[in-house]
């Protein structure tokens, strides 16, 4: 069965000096062609980023998020598409398993999953803490919050490092990989806390009910109960925004051990300084250096490789 790839699309409103700066990062992907009243277009990563004059700026690509992340915050939805949920009424105060991933979409670092088991009861010390949608909290928020909420829910996590993601990235296709990534993790918190059962499993959604199902089936473990499936989903339920503030931090981190191995910072993302910082380490050790830290299946590695000299790996 061909692969179902969701395709992402995000607005955000941007100063005249960001969207400047953002066609300076990009004008070796800029369209020879823009819109009507665009500044610009570019072509990133599969991603198609257009800036129009009046500050809007679309991104539209199976990794549009996590581009944009690194140029700011989302505009809100309209109030009236707010209340629109693909959820059941007042599945917000459910106890609910929420399961998230982070890094993906970034050149560099691991896939984190995480699953996290929040009750209703739970739900005031969760905002107390400061838990919600990742997106709208600091970096360093997320660190200090994660610090507390390990020892409040019961959660599991999977890290995927670069070494073993290039392993088996052949033979999993990203799809695929979430998939047994996630249902692994709840499979486990399952374990964890029976004989407990939650109301609901809410994922994080990435690709389309029916194609996380076929996935399914190749599973050892597949949890096929009780499955829910949502878009942003940590707006739907505390659940989900502690998974992915749990995910971000071990992201974080593990970007953190990657640059005090290799004696300067790492970044996150799949933009122009991932180039760079990949060129500075094939120099270094070469391909096989660069693949305990990079998805080397994503086009910065041929970028990073014509960035040196006589392009020799």
């Amino acid at each position: 069965m061909d692969e179902v790839i969701m395709k992402q699309t995000v607005v955000l409103n941007l100063p005249p000096d960001k969207i400047r700066a953002m066609q300076q990062t990009y004008r070796s992907a800029l369209k020879p062609k823009t819109p009507a009243y665009a500044v610009f277009s570019a072509s990133v990563d599969g991603v198609t980023i257009t800036a129009y004059q009046s500050g809007k700026v679309v991104f539209q690509g199976l990794n549009a998020e996590s581009i944009a992340k690194t140029w700011g915050t989302a505009e809100k939805k309209p109030a009236a598409a707010a209340k629109q949920s693909p959820l059941p009424k007042n599945f917000a105060s459910w106890n609910v398993i929420g399961s998230d991933e982070v890094g993906n979409g970034s050149y560099f670092g691991p896939v984190v999953v995480c699953a996290c088991y929040v009750t209703k009861e739970q739900m005031p010390l969760l905002k107390e803490l400061g838990v919600k949608d990742s997106k709208e909290l600091s970096d360093s928020s997320i660190r200090s919050i994660a610090s507390d909420l390990v020892h409040v829910v019961p959660y599991q996590e999977l890290i995927v490092t670069p070494e073993k993601y290039n392993q088996i990235q052949p033979e999993y296709n990203v799809n695929r990989m979430k998939v047994a990534l996630h249902n692994q993790a709840i499979h486990l918190l399952l374990n964890k806390i029976a004989p407990v059962k939650p109301d609901a499993i809410l994922i994080d959604q990435f690709t389309p009910e029916a194609n996380y199902r076929n996935y399914l089936k190749k599973e050892k473990h597949p949890v096929t109960d009780n499955l829910y499936f949502a878009t942003k989903g940590e707006q739907y339920h505390l659940s989900v925004a502690a998974a992915s503030i749990i995910c971000r931090t071990r992201f974080l981190e593990a970007l953190d051990t990657a640059g005090n191995e290799l004696g300067f910072s790492v970044p996150s993302g799949a933009g122009k300084q991932s180039d760079l910082t990949a060129a500075r380490i094939l120099k270094r050790g070469g391909t096989a250096l660069l693949g305990r830290y990079a998805k080397l299946h994503f086009a910065n590695t041929e970028k990073a490789k014509k960035l040196l000299p006589g392009n020799s790996y």
